[in-house]
């Protein structure tokens, strides 16, 4: 197994356990929301952005759909499955089910993770979260 194998492995069962999954990222990790820019930096601001994600925002709990790791990268692919319990930017909490897939890179070096990029459709997720209850309803 290589080193980018078991780091992913150990981070992966920390986010399932509940434990400590910061402690597989470099002090100065970046994540990279791509399709908006955004960008969080350092261990604990990273930490408390999945955190919120997952536990604050929605009641989360992704699939894991597949895995990839290479030397110092990896590719994870999931469907980030959840109820959203508070309010998302500009979305009030509504209680609504979502399913989204998406996708996440990862640099990785000397046994820790140094850069996350999520693929995570945030327009589409915004859509589900908005769209009308009327089903079949379109603007006329």
């Amino acid at each position: 197994m290589t080193e980018t194998s078991e780091v992913m492995d150990q981070y992966l069962h920390a986010l399932r356990d509940g434990s400590d999954f910061s402690r597989l990222f470099a002090p100065d990790v970046v994540w990279t929301t791509m399709e908006t820019g955004e960008r969080v930096e350092g261990r604990d601001a990273v930490r408390d952005h999945i955190a919120a994600l997952h536990t604050q925002l929605f009641d989360a709990h992704p699939q894991l759909v597949r895995l990839l790791t290479g030397d110092g990268v990896a590719m994870l692919e999931a469907v980030f499955i959840g109820r959203q319990i508070a309010a998302w930017g500009d979305v009030p909490a509504t209680g609504r089910e979502v399913r989204m897939p998406y996708a996440m890179t990862y640099d990785v070096a000397g046994g820790l993770i140094t850069a996350l990029y999520a693929y995570f459709p945030v327009t589409a997720l915004h859509a589900q979260l908005t769209r009308s209850e009327l089903s079949g309803s379109a603007p006329h």
